[in-house]
Formats: C-alpha cells, sequence, structure tokens
C-alpha cells in the first residue's frame, strides 16, 4: 500500500524518444508492381523482427512512411506512430503491408523528397536522433539540388541514410553514398528489388544498434 502510493505521488519519468525513423520508399516509373510490394512486405516484415520490435520499444521510437516519385509526388502513407509497446509495432507492421501505392508513371526526384521529409520532423523535435532512411533504384531524372537538399538535413540536425537497389553494379550506391547522404550516414546496397527485404531489415537493426547494443 505504501509502495502504491508514493508511485502515484512521484511516477517514475517518462523515457525520452530516442529516434524518429522516417522510412521513405520510390515509387517511382521504374518500380513496377511486384517490386513495389516486394518493398512494403519487405518492410510490414522487418517491423515484425522481434530485435527490430524490442528496439522501437525500448527507445520508445518515432516512425513514418513516405512514398516518393518525381516533382511534387510525395506523400505521407502513414503518419508519425509512437512506439510505447509491441502492439504498436504490429499495427505499423500491419499499415506498411496494407499501404497503397500512390503515384505511378512518375519520374525519380530525391531532391525533392528529402526536403519534403524534412518539412514533416516539427512532430517529433523530442526525439534525439532524427533520420530519413531513403530507398531507390534509380538516379535522377528530374530537376532539384540534391546537394542543397542533404546540406539542409544537416544544419537541421538530421541524418540521411540509404538503401541503393542496383539491378547492375554499384553506380546507385555510388549516386547515394556521395551526393545524397550526410556525413553521419551510411548506404546499404541491395541487389535488385528482391533482396530489399534483406536490406531493410538489416537497415534498419544498423539504425538502432545504440538501443540494441
Amino acid at each position: 500500500m505504501l509502495r502504491a502510493l508514493v508511485l502515484a505521488l512521484c511516477p517514475l519519468p517518462a523515457i525520452a524518444c530516442e529516434t524518429a525513423l522516417m522510412l521513405t520508399i520510390d515509387v517511382s516509373n521504374s518500380v513496377d508492381v511486384a517490386e513495389y510490394r516486394l518493398q512494403t512486405d519487405g518492410l510490414a516484415d522487418a517491423l515484425n523482427d522481434p530485435d527490430i520490435i524490442d528496439a522501437l520499444v525500448q527507445g520508445q521510437s518515432a516512425v513514418s512512411v513516405v512514398q516518393w516519385s518525381g516533382i511534387d509526388r510525395q506523400s505521407v502513407v502513414i503518419p508519425w506512430t509512437r512506439i510505447r509497446a509491441a502492439t504498436d509495432v504490429a499495427q505499423l507492421s500491419d499499415l506498411a503491408r496494407a499501404q497503397d501505392r500512390r503515384f505511378v508513371l512518375s519520374d525519380t526526384a530525391p531532391a525533392q523528397a528529402i526536403l519534403f521529409s524534412l518539412r514533416n520532423f516539427d512532430a517529433v523535435a523530442d526525439c534525439k536522433r532524427r533520420v530519413i532512411d531513403i530507398s531507390g533504384d534509380g538516379t535522377p531524372n528530374a530537376i532539384g539540388d540534391i546537394g542543397a537538399a542533404r546540406r539542409q538535413a544537416e544544419r537541421d540536425g538530421i541524418t540521411i541514410n540509404a538503401i541503393a537497389i542496383e539491378s547492375m553494379g554499384l553506380a546507385i550506391t555510388n549516386f547515394y553514398r556521395e551526393q545524397v547522404i550526410t556525413r553521419d550516414g551510411f548506404v546499404m546496397t541491395a541487389r535488385r528489388h528482391s533482396d530489399y527485404p534483406r536490406a531493410i531489415r538489416a537497415k534498419i537493426i544498423r539504425e538502432l544498434a545504440q538501443i540494441i547494443g
């Protein structure tokens, strides 16, 4: 009885948000129906991984999902979701799997995708780390200053990491490494879209590694 009274009068401090993770998915014209499904199912499966669930809950993380393609073709498909318990992650996984594709037959404009993403972090300003997790299978074919977008992210204290989806060679990986990610970011390579599920799981685990320990 006494212990319950003490806890009621002096509640434990709330755990601060460790990481705000914005998962930004390429749905440009180069991504066909099957490849789109590999991305959404791969993300949903990654969110069901026990290590990722534990890290998201321990860090009281926030997660959002954005789809992007050409100029003025960006959409928040899952708003910021605060992770308090494993059930929150399960619901997020279900939403990721069920998300509808917002754009088809559109160009590739990663600069605009980054700038759009940056404007959506005000709601998670309390999170210690803020990360844009952008994936793509091509270089830009629409106007946009990718260098300016990256520099804005660095000024805002937001990290950009990337998954480069390759069909052959490392051209996309090199583009993301040299022009897209921030100085504190990293690139992970997926060998074709079929390798995306492995890559997104490994990437999220790496992004949450400080929590996983």
